[in-house]
């Protein structure tokens, strides 16, 4: 039973893990380019500067996002999902 529910904490703490190696690769990949070819931009047509801003900072925003939904899926796995499967797992074998 013990060791059972060891290896379902660990599997959560490993998901969470993964989750956010991966969710947060892709926002820092998306906003690095972002600023990238904004900053060519504006080094282009210096008078072109707000609108390229703007442009930027709303879809740095949007690309954000991933992150912080992969960090709600992480905190659920830490916090939520290892309640939900013990208790499955006891149900399983009759403890509850």
């Amino acid at each position: 039973m013990d060791l059972a529910i060891g290896i379902i904490l660990g599997c959560c703490a490993l998901g969470a893990g993964i989750c956010m190696g991966i969710g947060a690769i892709g926002p820092g990949i998306g906003e690095g380019n972002a600023v990238s070819k904004a900053c060519e931009a504006i080094g282009r047509q210096p008078e072109s500067k707000g609108a390229v801003t703007s442009t930027m900072i709303m879809g740095c925003a949007i690309a954000e996002t991933t992150g912080i939904y992969a960090l709600v899926i992480a905190i659920l796995l830490i916090f939520v999902a290892p309640n939900i499967m013990v208790n499955i797992l006891k149900e399983a074998i009759g403890l509850l």
